[in-house]
């Protein structure tokens, strides 16, 4: 829209969680003059749990369900193991609506990288993935990559969004497979590929035996989304107070909410 008129069509950003919130940050950076609607599937969290077809039968009825509901001028899928698994469903389904999904930042990890030693941090759905052994084989083939699947992290990472306490020992075993040395060469890139892992990166760098860039792709998927839309032409960039956050459950708790709202978003309205 190029009117001069203001686009109230929202972007929706859907997560399993809110781990999704590290790329709704970066999205309403780039992209101040447009409302968002977050959408966290927290009844069905965490996604590392499910069966594929039935995960995949579950995103699509939920996309159709909010789709119809706001209306999207374009929908940010924030999720790896969503992206990997169903975006190319979704498109399928809902040809009229742009997505922009979440895929392991391997390409730009292989562009970085001096030692050649690239780790995949992720969720083991995305580990198992064919996408992600092809976007290996496309675009790192000159080197090492290591595929670190951890069951726990996403939840580690939501615990302590919500201010409860996490071991670090527990922790440091999940990043520990991410650091290993091949020919006098250090592990020098760590790609976190699952959005609730930024949550966790000051931890992660703490508890790192040695420094690596952690490559989180947040700010280049807001990038996209941004390539995708159509300038407002208004020249006025609004207050966020209309960005809502919600919530599969209905219900999400306090901390929850109060993390929320340092984000700028309404709470504890319910989908």
């Amino acid at each position: 829209m190029n009117d001069g008129q203001s686009n109230d069509r929202p972007i929706i950003a859907f997560d399993s969680g809110i781990g999704g919130l590290t790329v709704l940050r970066e999205a309403r950076v780039l992209i101040p003059d447009r409302r968002f609607v977050y959408i966290a599937d927290d009844a069905g969290f965490p996604y590392g749990d499910w069966e594929e077809e039935a995960l995949k039968q579950r995103i699509v009825g939920l996309i159709d369900g909010f789709i119809g509901k706001y209306d999207p001028e374009l929908v940010i899928i924030p999720c790896n193991t969503a992206s990997t698994l169903v975006l190319e469903d979704l498109r399928r389904v809902f040809p009229s609506v742009p997505f922009v999904g979440t895929v392991p930042a391997i390409k730009p990890a292989a562009e970085r990288t001096s030692s050649g030693l690239i780790s995949v941090l992720a969720t083991p759905g995305t580990v198992k993935r064919a996408y992600t052994r092809d976007l290996i084989q496309s675009f790192a083939t000159k080197c090492h990559v290591r595929l670190v699947g951890s069951q726990s992290l996403a939840r580690m990472a939501e615990m302590h969004m919500r201010g409860e306490l996490i071991d670090d020992e527990a922790i440091r075993a999940e990043i520990a497979p991410c650091f290993y040395e091949k020919d006098g060469a250090r592990t020098d890139i760590v790609v976190l590929a699952c959005t609730h892992y930024p949550l966790l990166v000051n931890v992660f760098r703490r508890l790192a035996p040695w420094p690596v860039d952690w490559l989180d792709p947040a700010e280049a998927i807001a990038r996209r989304a941004l390539s995708l839309l159509t300038p407002n032409g208004t020249g006025v960039e609004p207050e966020h107070g209309d960005d809502i956050a919600v919530f599969t459950s209905g219900n999400p708790d306090f901390p929850t909410r109060r993390l929320l709202q340092g984000f700028g978003l309404a709470t504890g309205v319910i989908a």
